[in-house]
């Protein structure tokens, strides 16, 4: 176990060491430390429009509030089956709980309702993955995605490999696209990046309880608590944020291709780049020769409905 441990550790290291960004900054007391990781970088202008009478390309709350009706509605189905790709559907779960609180919050972000429609169009690149994946079209899949919901399909990875072969996928692959498709500057011209790198303040705060309530509800020990997990708090956070900012820096590339093949060319490396992340994440994180999902799978049985009361980020009222 401590051999994995720390092998995993120094994959958490490499994969982090991707993206090499400086700066710190002091956390609340309460909050574990939160490096930020900032670097604005120009970009090309979005399609956004407050004026719609859609209220998702406005970027309403009430649109947040359908994406956490909707994956209210994949999760508990998941749950109540112990299948391993509800693990996932959890985190982001709760990580839009927590979202919309940071949105509903006076200065937490420049500019909420742009965000609030980055959420939705985010969301939806994982809604149409799994219900490809569902369905069996498996080449509408992306690369990355198959490897997370295969490995849980097949009950290959621990639940904290759920998680982030999940964010892997959303996160590596997903996210620069989104940026792209929907833009990296405001109307006069500034970078949006500033609410880009504040979604981090409140990953920092979500991950440490979600891991949590992973342990209390689907497998013990996601959190670490009994012992050392293969991937820790400390180094997951800072692994994803390390994450974003590619994905930023993607989304660059993508918006500055200066003609179709050249995008195509950036397009296949963010691919490859999920992809391969993501087939070390799953090695990294399977069980052992000696080990099986058996035990993980009889403690949900008994366990899953069992939602302990953790406190989410910020105060926010636990999101049940």
């Amino acid at each position: 176990m401590m051999k994995r441990a720390i092998a995993a550790m120094m994959t958490t290291v490499l994969l982090g060491s991707l993206v090499i960004i400086g700066g710190t900054t002091v956390a609340q007391a309460e909050d574990p430390t939160f490096v930020e990781w900032t670097s604005v970088l120009p970009s090309l202008t979005t399609e956004y429009d407050p004026t719609s009478a859609d209220e998702c390309v406005a970027g309403k709350i009430n649109c947040v509030d359908k994406a956490i009706r909707e994956m209210r509605r994949r999760f508990e189905p998941l749950a109540k089956a112990c299948d391993h790709n509800a693990v996932f559907g959890l985190a982001y779960l709760r990580t839009t709980q927590t979202y919309r609180w940071a949105s509903e919050t006076p200065g937490f972000f420049e500019d909420a309702r742009f965000v609030n429609h980055e959420d939705i169009v985010f969301a939806s690149y994982y809604f149409d993955a799994y219900d490809d994946w569902a369905d069996g079209d498996r080449a509408a899949v992306p690369e990355a995605w198959l490897i997370a919901f295969d490995a849980a399909e097949a009950k290959q990875v621990k639940a904290s490999g759920n998680v982030f072969l999940g964010m892997g996928a959303h996160v590596n692959r997903d996210l620069a696209y989104v940026l792209a498709e929907i833009g990296l500057v405001k109307p006069d011209g500034s970078s949006r990046k500033t609410d880009h790198d504040k979604v981090n303040e409140f990953l920092n705060a979500v991950t440490d309880p979600l891991l949590a309530e992973i342990s209390a509800r689907f497998e013990p020990g996601t959190d670490g608590a009994a012992g050392p997990a293969l991937l820790g708090y400390t180094s997951s956070f800072q692994m994803l944020a390390s994450w974003r900012e590619t994905a930023w820096r993607n989304a660059e590339r993508l918006v500055n291709a200066p003609d179709a093949a050249a995008r195509a060319q950036v397009e296949q490396s963010i691919e490859d780049y999920a992809a391969n992340v993501n087939a070390v994440l799953a090695a990294g994180e399977s069980y052992g020769p000696f080990e099986s999902s058996a035990s993980r799978d009889a403690y949900c049985a008994a366990h899953k409905g069992d939602a302990a009361p953790i406190e989410y980020a910020f105060g926010m009222p636990t999101p049940y």
